[in-house]
C-alpha cells in the first residue's frame, strides 16, 4: 500500500513568502474541511485497528512489552475455513493474474481508483507487467490475490493482495505476508469493504500457517514501525513544472532550472553495466552482506534476487559495477518503474517515475553510483527519480539535488511488536 506520490516542494529554490501565504490563504478553508473529514475517517479506521494484533498508540514507549509476536499462532484447525461475509450484492473471487482478461480488470480498477496525491493531480498507474512481477514472486499463493465483484454485473470493485516474504527483524527470521494494492471502487468507499477485505486476506494468510505481515500506507494507523519521506529529483524539470508536480523556484527561470538539473550523457563509473542472469549469485552475496547492518530487512535467496532484481523492461532496472581489473562485482543499484496518471493536464497524460529500490556501494561512492543510476534513467526518458530516506539514501539526497516531497510513507508490521520506533536509516526494506 504505497504512500502518496507526493509532489516535489523544493524545485530550484523555495517560493517567496508572499506568494506562499497567498496560496495558503486560498486553500486554508478547503484544507481545514479536509482535515476534519480525515480525522473522522481515521477515528473509524482506528476502531478496526484497535481490535487487531498491532502495536497500539497507548503502548508507545512501554519498554516492558516484549519484542516479537503479539499473539501466538492458533492451531490451523481453528482458523476459519469459510470466507468472511460480504454485503449481499457482492462476492469474493480469486484473481488469476496470469489471465490477460483478469489482469486487465485489475489494471483498470487500480488505474481509476488507487492512490492519489493530496491535491488529486496524480494517481499511480501500475502496468500489467508490473502487477505480474509484484504478485508472482517465488512461492506466491494465487489464493492471496483477492477480488470483490458485483454479483449481478460481475464488475470488479475491490482488490487486495499478499505475497510471501521472509523477513529478518534483528536476529529473528519470520515468514510474513507483504500486503499491498488494497483498492476499493471510489463510489463504494462508504460501504466499509476495507476492514472485511483485510480480515479475509489475513484469514487466507493464516491458512498457510503465516501469522505476521508487513505493509505500508500514506496514512497514520496504529502504529508505524518507522515513517519515511519521499524525495524527488527532477530529470525533466520543464515537464514536471508544466504539470504542477514542481514549481519554478523564486528568482529561477526555466532555462536556469533545466541547467541546474542537467546530467552527463553517460555514466562515469568504469565497469558500470546492466545486471545479467549470470550475476545473480554475486548480487545476492553483495546484497545480503549489505543488508546485515539494518534492523528490518528481506532475507533474499538467489531465487528472490533473480525475480526482484533481474532487469525486466518497463518494470525493474538494475545496474552493477564490475571491476575492469578483477571482474569482481563491487557495487549495485536498481530502480523500478511506476508511472502516474496526470489527472488535470491537457498536454501530458503520464508522469514517468523511477523509484530507487536496493543499492549497494562497496568500492564506488554511493553518490557517484546513484548519479550514474539517474543518468541511465534520464536516457530512458524518466521524468523524475524518487527515493525514500531508508538505508543510506539520506547520504546522497541533498547533494544530488533531490527535494523533499510532501508525502510520508509509514511502515507497519502486523502481529509483531518492536520495542522502539526505528529511524528510516535503520530500515532495509522497500515495499512496492
Amino acid at each position: 500500500m504505497a504512500g502518496d506520490d507526493a509532489r516535489n516542494n523544493n524545485d530550484g529554490a523555495s517560493y517567496n513568502n508572499s506568494a506562499q501565504s497567498e496560496l495558503e490563504n486560498d486553500v486554508s478553508i478547503d484544507a481545514l474541511a479536509k482535515k476534519v473529514q480525515e480525522s473522522l475517517s481515521m477515528a473509524k479506521k482506528h476502531k478496526f485497528w484497535e481490535t487487531q494484533p498491532v502495536g497500539q498508540f497507548k503502548d508507545l514507549g512501554d519498554t516492558s512489552l516484549p519484542e516479537g509476536p503479539i499473539e501466538q499462532p492458533s492451531p490451523l484447525s481453528d482458523v476459519r475455513q469459510e470466507p468472511y461475509n460480504l454485503p449481499a450484492p457482492y462476492e469474493w473471487i480469486t484473481c488469476d493474474i496470469d489471465s490477460e482478461e483478469m489482469c486487465a480488470e485489475v489494471y483498470n480498477l487500480l488505474t481509476n481508483n488507487y492512490v492519489e496525491d493530496d491535491e488529486n493531480m496524480f494517481r499511480f498507474n501500475y502496468s500489467k507487467e508490473f502487477l505480474r512481477w509484484a504478485l508472482r514472486p517465488p512461492g506466491y499463493y494465487r489464493s492471496w490475490h483477492i477480488g470483490v465483484r458485483v454479483k449481478a454485473s460481475k464488475k470488479l470493485v475491490a482488490f487486495i493482495t499478499a505475497v510471501p516474504v521472509r523477513i529478518r527483524v534483528r536476529d529473528e527470521f519470520v515468514m510474513m505476508a507483504e500486503v499491498n494494492f488494497l483498492c476499493v471502487y471510489k463510489k463504494l468507499r462508504s460501504k466499509r469493504l476495507a476492514p472485511v477485505m483485510i480480515k479475509e486476506v489475513t484469514r487466507r494468510v493464516h491458512l498457510e500457517n503465516i501469522w505476521q505481515a508487513a505493509y505500508t500506507a500514506g496514512v497514520v494507523l496504529p502504529t508505524p514501525i518507522t515513517t519515511c519521506q519521499y524525495w524527488h529529483r527532477s530529470l525533466n524539470p520543464k515537464k514536471l513544472i508544466d504539470v504542477g508536480f514542481s514549481r519554478l523556484g523564486a528568482r529561477m527561470t526555466m532555462s536556469r532550472t533545466i541547467k541546474l538539473y542537467k546530467l552527463p550523457e553517460q555514466p562515469v563509473t568504469p565497469g558500470f553495466r546492466k545486471m545479467e542472469i549470470h550475476d545473480v549469485p554475486a548480487v545476492t552475496r553483495l546484497l545480503r552482506n549489505y543488508l546485515n547492518q539494518f534492523v528490518v530487512v528481506p532475507d533474499f535467496s538467489e531465487d528472490d534476487v533473480e525475480h526482484w532484481l533481474l532487469p525486466k523492461a518497463d518494470v525493474i532496472d538494475s545496474y552493477l559495477v564490475e571491476s575492469p581489473e578483477t571482474h569482481e562485482i563491487t557495487d549495485f543499484c536498481s530502480f523500478y518503474t511506476l508511472p502516474s496518471s496526470i489527472l488535470g493536464s491537457q498536454i501530458h497524460s503520464i508522469l514517468k517515475a523511477a523509484y530507487s529500490y536496493y543499492n549497494v556501494s562497496t568500492k564506488t561512492p554511493l553518490l557517484q553510483l546513484m548519479n550514474d543510476a539517474m543518468i541511465v534513467a534520464k536516457k530512458m526518458d524518466f521524468d523524475v527519480f524518487n527515493a525514500l530516506d531508508v538505508m543510506h539514501n539520506e547520504s546522497f539526497l541533498k547533494e544530488l539535488k533531490f527535494g523533499p516531497g510532501d508525502g510520508k510513507l509509514h511502515y507497519y508490521l502486523y502481529n509483531y511488536r518492536l520495542k522502539h520506533v526505528l529511524r528510516p536509516s535503520e530500515l532495509g526494506l522497500v515495499l512496492l
